[in-house]
């Protein structure tokens, strides 16, 4: 049976937007951006594949520190290239590597498979949110090259209201920024199960886990719809 939600809040990267492909693509032009400017010392290869799955391993870590409210998105920002650069032993500055970066990515637009088509569709019975841990000027920027960005009614950030993802807080403040609909009007679609699933859980609004690579269901974790395609949300929904 379908069902009708008022609100749909959606998270940014991987579920709207193709963070992988952008990540990778701003990493590689940070480094190029570099080399040009010969700002690494000794090196004759300045970018390898391999930097690529390093730094996602750093960087997802340090955003679940985030999550945790262990570290501030400033720190987050220079930290992952400071843990980078030492370990490929790489001369260069990490506050100047980071801003390069932050510059490549903010451009970088694609969506993921699925997300125009949905929301055009929906947009006569459904309003958007973008929820997000991502950086504000990433975030906004982003949005404003998509294509989607007409589509979108509010974004939230964790860096603007002071909390992230899963914390109670950023839902506090994300129903506030929207005028204070009732829970049952509003479902979290989200790739995250620590972020989006048990942020929605515990705020006690619907959650759709957005699992395109079939990743186990969590057994403790009540999540009310579970999908591995964007489309199959057409089918749920009035």
């Amino acid at each position: 049976m379908k069902k009708t939600y008022p609100w749909l809040w959606f998270d940014a990267d991987g579920t709207l937007f193709d963070f992988n492909r952008a990540e990778g693509f701003a990493l590689q032009k940070t480094f190029q951006t570099f080399q040009t400017f010969q700002t690494f010392q000794s090196v004759n290869t300045p970018f390898d594949d391999a930097y690529l799955d390093l730094y996602r391993r750093i960087n997802q870590q340090l955003w679940q520190a985030l999550e945790r409210q262990e570290i501030t998105p400033a720190v987050l920002q220079v930290r992952r290239f400071e843990l980078l650069l030492e370990a490929i032993q790489l001369t260069c500055s990490p506050s100047e590597m980071s801003t390069a970066y932050l510059e490549h990515l903010a451009v970088c637009a694609e969506l993921i498979d699925g997300a125009y088509d949905v929301l055009h569709t929906l947009q006569g019975t459904c309003r958007f949110a973008i929820v997000t841990n991502g950086l504000q000027a990433v975030q906004r920027s982003r949005l404003a090259h998509s294509r989607i960005r007409d589509f979108i009614t509010e974004i939230i950030i964790s860096e603007e209201v002071g909390a992230a993802k899963p914390k109670p807080a950023f839902f506090a403040a994300a129903f506030a920024r929207l005028g204070y609909p009732a829970k049952s009007d509003v479902l979290i679609i989200g790739d995250s199960l620590t972020s989006d699933m048990q942020g929605g859980v515990d705020y006690g609004i619907d959650t759709c886990w957005y699992n395109p690579t079939g990743e186990p269901r969590p057994g403790d974790l009540p999540i009310n719809y579970e999908i591995t395609h964007l489309r199959e949300l057409l089918d749920m929904l009035d």
